[in-house]
């Protein structure tokens, strides 16, 4: 079976639980994927389904893909993924995968790009603690010393500085799947997961 399946998260929200405690959930719309390609180790090098997903108006395909499709035979979509698979020929093009395949599923391992924060300093990129706070120092927010005298006269690779924060592929591991509503393609996982609202995510199972 298919171990995964891409979704958009929508936001946070809280359930009760059957003895009345709040549990915060992230809900995950997960739409069917469907199967669009069959990657096989004598064809391409190794065994993998390639997944489909979201709706996509004809006129947006370009021509490339517009040709994939139509070599497969399946409808265009706007989203493609693979998933690696133990063994291709089990699946057809067209299968879809859906929530229900995570009904019985206690824990999910979800990822997604986390929200993007610019350029930032060190004390917001990695929690330095800072300098005096007085207006007697002059040193407030900066990252400090990060190099040598005479030798060797560099500053070495590696070390924690001001630069780009978020846009990172993150992976939340472990995380409990409180309810899947196969009605509404929904899955509510408990906690938090990467992205902001609408940012697609990857549910595989653990």
């Amino acid at each position: 079976m298919i171990n995964s399946i891409y979704g958009t998260k929508l936001g946070m929200t809280q359930i009760f639980s059957e003895d009345d405690q709040v549990i915060p959930v992230t809900v995950i719309q997960a739409e069917p994927n469907t199967i669009c390609q069959i990657k096989t180790e004598e064809t391409d090098g190794y065994n993998a389904v390639q997944l489909g997903f979201g709706a996509i108006k004809e006129k947006a395909v370009n021509k490339p893909m517009a040709g994939h499709f139509a070599k497969q035979g399946v409808a265009p979509v706007k989203h493609l993924r693979e998933v690696r698979v133990d063994d291709a020929s089990e699946y057809t093009v067209g299968d879809t995968v859906t929530v229900a395949n995570f009904a019985e599923v206690a824990k999910v391992d979800v990822t997604g790009t986390s929200k993007g924060k610019g350029f930032a300093g060190v004390m917001k990129r990695y929690n330095f603690g800072g300098g005096p706070g007085g207006h007697g120092a002059h040193f407030h927010r900066a990252p400090g010393s990060v190099g040598q005298c005479a030798t060797p006269s560099r500053v070495f690779k590696g070390l924690r500085l001001p630069g780009h924060m978020g846009v990172d592929t993150v992976t939340i591991r472990n995380l409990d799947v409180v309810r899947v509503d196969e009605e509404m393609n929904l899955i509510l996982v408990k906690g938090a997961v990467p992205g902001g609202k609408n940012a697609t995510v990857r549910i595989r199972m653990v």
